[in-house]
């Protein structure tokens, strides 16, 4: 055990410890940093050789973040298949079936069983709203292929997910630049 003055002195780690042929990472939680850290999990994989493939929720194929400019010449296969954020939307019945085919496609990747790596980003919101069917979603992760990991994000992961889980990390909003009126800066938020 240790503190915050004092360095460990002995081995933290568990007995018995094995090498995972894969692994699930949810990431959720108020806090920012969720989609972040997937992203830079989808570069270190693909920096080790590995496929890896991302599906975006929510954000909008007509955006252009800064997480798909670095990751398409990288060479990581990417899909923006939202609306963009529902307040904004005129339709969210469109909403609705983007998220479906954003699934259908999503599902299409892991049960290929082709990318190591496949990150779906926001998940957990098209999941909380019905938008897509939790049982099918959770039967697919369970599923997979042994050799396909799954990075998971978005707020309010559902119980089964965190269940899930090999590694889960809620992130705690402390402080957050849009509770002061800030809006969302270009290379630090997209």
């Amino acid at each position: 055990m240790t503190t915050a003055d004092s360095p460990l002195t002995e081995d933290p780690r568990p007995g018995g410890m094995r090498i995972a042929r894969s692994l699930v990472v949810v990431n959720t939680g108020d806090g920012k940093g969720k989609s972040s850290a997937a992203f830079g999990t989808a570069m270190r994989a693909r920096a080790r050789g590995w496929p890896v493939a991302v599906v975006q929720f929510l954000k909008s194929d007509d955006w252009v973040t800064g997480e798909q400019l670095m990751a398409e010449p990288l060479g990581i296969d990417f899909w923006s298949l939202g609306e963009g954020f529902t307040w904004d939307s005129d339709d969210l019945t469109r909403d609705e079936a983007e998220a479906r085919e954003a699934w259908r496609h999503g599902k299409a990747l892991v049960e290929a069983g082709h990318h190591r790596l496949v990150v779906f980003d926001e998940i957990t919101y098209p999941l909380n709203w019905g938008w897509i069917d939790a049982p099918e979603v959770e039967a697919t992760f369970r599923n997979r292929p042994e050799q396909v990991s799954l990075v998971l994000t978005g707020r309010d992961a559902p119980a089964w997910m965190i269940e899930l889980g090999d590694t889960v990390t809620e992130m705690v909003k402390t402080k957050h630049a849009y509770d002061s009126g800030i809006l969302a800066k270009k290379g630090i938020d997209y």
